[in-house]
């Protein structure tokens, strides 16, 4: 058993408390936009002005769907406080990495730029922002598991954290911190291997999804929609996309060529 006592809230100003759940989400933003810029230096066929512009239009269309889907998947909640559904905390992994493809992709209609190699190129970025997000969610006691008797199980017993306290969980953010960086290996690998552009993101989807329809049967969560949550429900829509246009359009090429 692995005993957490961290406080989850980093400082406060004032009345306002700062968690380290805000700090690791602004941290992930920052290595999505970081990562994306660094590729941009190396080579990669995409302006400043548009890194720029894209992360300008992608972070609050993801954060807004992020928010959006979560008051949705705790409606029981909001609708009883509606005073915090503008501002209160919560997100969603997905509604983040939609949200900002979305709006990305709809700014890519009038800007003409190639909405499909931008993703292939933010795409590592993506899944390694998201294991930085996942620290967060794990010294914040959110995500949590359900309950264990594994040795590696943890528990919270900070009063400040969002787990129940004293209940031996699975590490399920744990869990998905070790499985991003495997994703992230593996798109590491598959970069400039895979026709057409936009592949390396199915391939991103696909395997972010998979790891949320298994797992997420040992995290604590709403039933949803047919007894699953709400990212279960999201995943097999990804999937049933993704797994199609992957099988039937992409095509293995050496590296060099086109």
């Amino acid at each position: 058993m692995i005993t957490i006592n961290i406080d989850p809230v980093a400082f406060t100003i004032g009345s306002i408390e700062i968690r380290w759940y805000g700090i690791m989400v602004a941290l992930a933003i920052l290595t999505v936009v970081l990562w994306t810029a660094w590729q941009v230096k190396k080579g990669a066929n995409i302006s400043y002005d548009t890194l720029f512009t894209a992360s300008l239009v992608g972070i609050p269309s993801g954060m807004i769907l992020a928010r959006l889907l979560h008051v949705i998947d705790g409606w029981e909640y909001y609708s009883q406080n509606p005073g915090e559904i503008i501002g209160g905390g919560g997100l969603t992994a997905y509604g983040a990495v939609l949200g900002a493809a979305l709006g990305i992709w709809i700014y890519s209609r009038f800007s003409k730029f190639q909405f499909g190699y931008f993703a292939d190129v933010v795409a590592p970025g993506i899944i390694l922002a998201q294991a930085v997000g996942r620290v967060g969610c794990t010294l914040n006691g959110c995500c949590y598991g359900v309950e264990t008797s594994l040795p590696w199980g943890i528990v919270y017993t900070h009063p400040n954290s969002l787990c129940p306290l004293g209940v031996v969980v699975h590490p399920a953010t744990v869990y998905e911190i070790i499985w991003n960086l495997l994703v992230f290996g593996v798109l590491l690998r598959l970069r400039g291997r895979l026709k057409p552009d936009g592949s390396l993101f199915l391939v991103y989807l696909s395997l972010y999804s998979v790891y949320r329809l298994g797992t997420d049967f040992l995290r604590e969560g709403t039933p949803f929609l047919f007894g699953l949550h709400q990212a279960q429900v999201i995943a097999i829509i990804v999937l049933a996309i993704a797994i199609p246009l992957l099988v039937l359009r992409t095509r293995w090429v050496k590296v060099g060529t086109s």
